[in-house]
This record gives C-alpha cells, structure tokens and sequence, in this order.
C-alpha cells in the first residue's frame, strides 16, 4: 500500500528557516511525481510545486524565491524554505500525483481543491 507520512507540526518564528520531510512507502519518488501543498487557515488547498519521476520541478511563481523541493535515495521529499513570514502558518501535505503531467503541469501556485493526498 501507498503511504506520504510527513513531518509533525513545528513552532517557528518569523525570519527562521524551515525543513519538511515527507517519508514515502509504497512506490519510489523516481517513479511518480510528487509535490508539496499546503492550506492556510480559513482558505483553499494551494499548490508549492511537484517534482516529477525524472527530477524536474514546478513551482508556483509565488513560491520558487523561499521555497525548494529536493528528494534523496530514502525515498524521502523535502520542502525548505526560508525567511520565514507570519502568513506562512498553514497545515503542510505531501502528495502523489493522481493524473498526467499534462493535467498538472503548471498548476503549482493555483489556488484548487482538487487533488489526491494518498491513494
């Protein structure tokens, strides 16, 4: 079975540096594409970006100066970014890609509510 287990709730303050971790079992990170969402409080799922099977990466335009997605040989995704801002507070996912890379390209930054966490 497929599982995204990512790193627990964090406390920060505004100007740290900031490192999530996503810790996938079921399929390799080489494989499929799997990207970084997030949802502040009160509004929509938002996309950060996805890196694909080949190791290419989409980032929302909002998002490529702070945030950075790598992946290592654990199978593991990281999100990290920097100088870190008040409206930043928001519950952070992990989530595999459940279409093509037509259907997602370009959709990191776009405010949606249609997307697979884990399947």
């Amino acid at each position: 079975s497929i599982s995204l287990t990512s790193s627990p709730a964090q406390l920060k303050t505004p100007g740290d540096s900031v490192k999530l971790a996503c810790q996938v079992s079921g399929y390799a990170l080489t494989d499929y594409g799997t990207g970084w969402i997030r949802q502040q409080p009160g509004k929509t799922l938002e996309w950060i970006g996805i890196i694909w099977g080949g190791g290419s990466i989409n980032s929302g335009a909002s998002f490529k100066s702070r945030f950075t997605i790598s992946r290592d040989s654990s199978n593991v995704l990281y999100l990290d970014f920097t100088s870190l801002q008040a409206e930043d507070t928001a519950v952070y996912y992990c989530a595999k890609t459940g279409g093509t890379v037509q259907q997602l390209n370009g959709r990191p930054g776009q405010k949606h509510t249609n997307f697979q966490q884990t399947y």
